[in-house]
């Protein structure tokens, strides 16, 4: 007796297999949002598997550029992250994010094919003071639909692509075109990298052995267009952006809550980047940079003031501190955020809030806040 099946069910079969491969590697612990609190959902993909032998982040082992412009599958996570803030030529103003993390589910980093251990996922977003255009992708590793290369750094997922000149993240262009918006960007260095921290090892709490190593370029210039929809025509833009890889085995512990992250231009020259880290039952752990195009200076907990001031309730019922006093006191900075769209909650498999900011106080400063695990 013969048995015949049809291409089409078979090709169909296959990908409905794929799809649930890998959505069971993202979500073997995750949660969602009706079942679990903000801050334990986020844990579940970005602390330590404390049952897998990753390599840990240690001390004295400093970043060093281009070797750590590739990714580092020994290491459990990592994120490349950019930013843009920047203006058509009718002075409109347009924010763009993009994100492509990697995370192993196990230790078998050479794997090729369906073995592999690496599920990466990337999300795309555009956004005006009333409206916000995003996307999502998730892709398992060693099957070609994602990864990384090194000569020259080339990172993709789908047709999303992040590809640079030579092993440096710049000058770099990114090109991602979804159902409904694409945009194409090329942006370059106009200053220094900067390794926070410890020559870019960076701790992330008081006393527990959580740290990320790290690697910023806070002073880019870009330009390109975006296109907002299949029918309109592209959108001449430039402004500038800034960029921060982490990687390690853990980028939080699992006491943490949650983020608040502010990276704000305060002149051409001036970059301020600060983060709080808030952990239950403790006081929030700060840290960042002031970097000028001549020298960074780090920052720590005795050095910055971050205090949440008046809270919004966001669609869908979603309670968030969107506005915020941010102080360093030794270099006469005191500033007051506020976002420019209010409705920039991004639920995506790291979901968060992100959005362009802007500042009144002792700088009148633009640039973007990321708040996550509320």
């Amino acid at each position: 007796m013969k048995v015949r099946v049809s291409l089409k069910y078979l090709i169909g079969f296959l990908i409905l297999a794929a799809i649930v491969s890998i959505a069971s590697i993202v979500f073997r612990d995750y949660k969602f949002e009706d079942d679990v609190e903000p801050n334990r959902e986020l844990s579940s993909l970005l602390s330590a598997d404390v049952k897998r032998a990753f390599a840990p982040v240690l001390p004295n082992n400093p970043v060093v550029l281009p070797d750590d412009s590739s990714f580092h599958p020994q290491h459990q996570h990592e994120w490349f992250h950019f930013f843009a803030n920047v203006r058509d030529k009718k002075g409109h103003p347009y924010s763009v994010q993009w994100s492509y993390f990697r995370i192993a589910h196990d230790e078998r980093v050479e794997e090729l094919g369906w073995l592999n251990s690496q599920v990466y996922f990337s999300s795309v977003v555009i956004s005006t003071d009333r409206k916000i255009w995003r996307e999502q992708r998730v892709a398992r590793g060693g099957i070609g639909q994602a990864g990384v290369s090194a000569l020259p750094l080339r990172m993709w997922i789908d047709d999303w692509t992040w590809r640079s000149l030579g092993r440096n993240p710049f000058p770099g262009h990114l090109d991602v075109k979804t159902d409904t918006f694409s945009l194409s960007l090329y942006s370059d260095l106009d200053g220094p990298y900067v390794l926070p921290g410890e020559q870019g090892f960076q701790t992330k709490h008081e006393t527990e052995p959580t740290a990320t190593y790290n690697l910023q370029a806070p002073f880019l210039k870009v330009y390109g267009q975006l296109k907002l929809t299949k029918e309109t025509d592209p959108i001449a833009v430039e402004g500038t952006a800034f960029m921060s890889k982490e990687w390690g085995t853990g980028l939080m512990s699992n006491t943490q809550q949650g983020w608040d992250k502010f990276v704000l231009k305060l002149d051409d020259d001036t970059t301020l980047s600060v983060n709080r880290y808030r952990h239950d039952e403790e006081l929030p752990y700060l840290f960042g940079t002031l970097s000028s195009k001549e020298k960074t200076i780090v920052l720590d907990n005795k050095d910055i003031v971050i205090l949440p001031l008046n809270k919004t309730v966001i669609e869908g019922g979603r309670v968030m501190p969107l506005e915020w006093r941010i102080m360093v006191p030794r270099y006469n900075i005191d500033l007051k955020t506020a976002p420019v769209n209010k409705q920039s909650w991004l639920p995506f498999i790291v979901p968060y809030w992100e959005g362009a900011i802007n500042t009144t106080g002792s700088d009148i400063a633009h640039g973007y806040m990321q708040l996550t695990g509320y």
